[in-house]
């Protein structure tokens, strides 16, 4: 079966598609190309990466524009799809120091990460898949009641050691960016006028 090179998929996905399913299928191909480890990105090969896909959209008669739109955005530090489309809704309602996995130092030399660091308004945030709690690759031998209390205990030091504002959101609350706000205003975490 004859099939395209990872970056003209990535190109014909970028400048054909919604900017929703470009950036989540571009966060992917970042991801799986230059994430080395936790919390180990490397933006140059990301951005040169990005580049390279840029030549070829330049050789389409259309969609150089919305493809470029993708390319800008997309950050392989996403880890999942819902992280995707989660900083596409946080960056609609007008947040704009967006960080991907932001390291806190944890108890006895750990590192957690959070999804996302809201910079301009120092609050965390992290997208929440309820399969986390129930896959048995996720569990990795525990049960779904022992992971739900070690996330609750992680998320118990982070709040703690940063004295930021901590929210959770799931796939209901990303059907559009009002619905995300919503969630966010629950918290008391809004971007900044």
């Amino acid at each position: 079966m004859r099939v395209t090179s990872l970056m003209r998929t990535v190109a014909d996905v970028a400048r054909t598609t919604t900017f929703e399913q470009g950036v989540t299928i571009t966060d992917a191909a970042l991801r799986q190309q230059f994430v080395t480890g936790p919390g180990r990105y490397d933006l140059e090969g990301a951005e040169d990466f990005r580049q390279r896909v840029f030549e070829i959209v330049r050789r389409a008669a259309h969609g150089q524009t919305r493809a470029r739109r993708v390319l800008e955005f997309a950050d392989g530090r996403a880890q999942l799809p819902g992280e995707s489309i989660s900083r596409i809704r946080l960056h609609d309602l007008g947040f704009r120091a967006i960080q991907l996995q932001v390291a806190v130092a944890g108890p006895r030399n750990t590192t957690y990460f959070v999804d996302f660091g809201l910079e301009d308004i120092a609050a965390l945030g992290e997208f929440d898949g309820a399969i986390k709690y129930v896959d048995g690759r996720l569990l990795d031998g525990r049960t779904s009641s022992q992971a739900l209390d070690e996330e609750k205990q992680r998320e118990d030091w982070i709040r703690g050691t940063t004295q930021r504002r901590f929210a959770r959101w799931g796939w209901p609350h990303l059907r559009t960016a009002a619905h995300l706000g919503a969630r966010l205003e629950a918290f008391g975490i809004r971007p900044l006028s």
